[in-house]
């Protein structure tokens, strides 16, 4: 299997680390706990989303694009390392941003990802919690092109077939580094949204028979509705690869459980995962993927779903730059360390 066959922009920093959380290993008193840190991958603080850029950005530009557009959540990382890309290429860049937590937060609406889209160049306009967006995404372009522009659209998340070549090669680049130490992986987790993460991953890992079990924890959709999102893409990367049959629907696991109220706002879990990861491993996470993705791990390991001895890399999807816009998520720690 030759990914080198697709058009690729080689601007991630890659190969991300593979660390050992000694720390948060040991306060859980569970199975030993790595991190692929994908928050590490570089453009604009980084995060999951630069990978798949590596090919999407290559393809509009084979195909003479002058301007991207994508669309997201109002903090989207994917539409800040979008932004990021079309900067760093020179190109113009559109971003539709969908409300979909119906937050009047003027720090949720104008800092984070928002204020890092407009620093990098990119233009946005806001469309309703529930719109068509790709139909959204579509008329906005076809009224770019009347103007002139050579438009490239981009789905929700980057997650296509093309998207998610990136992490075909992650879970390549993966299972070299932990060869490299003789590391036997368990598990894997990651956090899993547009599906397009997932996807990859569990199509490189098939391809090359890894024979590891990947769970995504899921952030927005129902479980059904999820795995079904992820299988569909995972089929679709595998034609693409020319590896037909490759995954099976039986490889693809997602637990919708840990998604709370709805995609972007935080349960309580999430945001004691972010704590935890913060002051044990000094490692940041984000309100909206990670930190729900670290919340299902912490849960696993306490439920002993993951037993004492084995190994479990958690996928960093990054995403801390969210942060920035869930002041009042965080208003109760601000006010507890002012007293003190």
């Amino acid at each position: 299997m030759h990914l080198a066959r697709f058009p690729r922009v080689f601007l991630a920093h890659l190969p991300t680390p593979l660390e050992k959380l000694d720390r948060l290993s040991r306060e859980l008193g569970g199975p030993e706990i790595w991190i692929k840190r994908d928050d590490c991958t570089g453009l604009s603080t980084g995060g999951n989303k630069t990978r798949k850029l590596e090919f999407l950005m290559a393809e509009a530009q084979a195909m003479g694009a002058d301007t991207v557009m994508t669309q997201g959540a109002t903090q989207s990382n994917h539409a800040r390392q979008t932004a990021a890309f079309a900067a760093k290429l020179g190109m113009g860049c559109h971003i539709l941003l969908e409300d979909r937590t119906g937050s009047n937060d003027l720090n949720y609406n104008s800092n984070g990802n928002v204020l890092l889209d407009h620093l990098h160049g990119a233009t946005t306009s806001k469309r309703a919690g529930g719109a068509d967006m790709q139909t959204e995404m579509e008329s906005v372009a076809e009224k770019l092109r009347g103007e002139g522009r050579k438009v490239y659209v981009i789905p929700g998340g980057g997650s296509n077939a093309t998207g998610a070549l990136g992490y075909v090669n992650c879970a390549f680049e993966l299972l070299s580094q932990a060869n490299d130490r003789s590391l036997v992986i368990d598990h894997i987790v990651t956090a899993t949204g547009s599906a397009g993460t997932q996807a990859g991953l569990v199509t490189g890992l098939k391809a090359i028979n890894a024979n590891i079990p990947l769970t995504g924890i899921g952030v927005r959709a129902p479980k059904e509705k999820q795995e079904e999102s992820v299988y569909k893409l995972a089929l679709q990367t595998a034609e693409k690869l020319g590896c037909f049959n490759v995954v099976a629907r039986s490889d693809v696991v997602a637990d919708s459980n840990y998604v709370g109220q709805g995609y972007g706002i935080p349960r309580e879990d999430t945001l004691e995962a972010i704590r935890m990861f913060a002051q044990l491993e000094g490692i940041l996470l984000d309100p909206v993927y990670s930190g729900k993705g670290a919340a299902g791990l912490i849960d696993y390991c306490r439920k002993s779903k993951f037993n004492k001895g084995e190994r479990v890399v958690f996928l960093h999807t990054g995403g801390s730059a969210a942060l920035f816009g869930y002041n009042a998520a965080f208003a109760e720690d601000q006010t507890k360390l002012a007293a003190e």
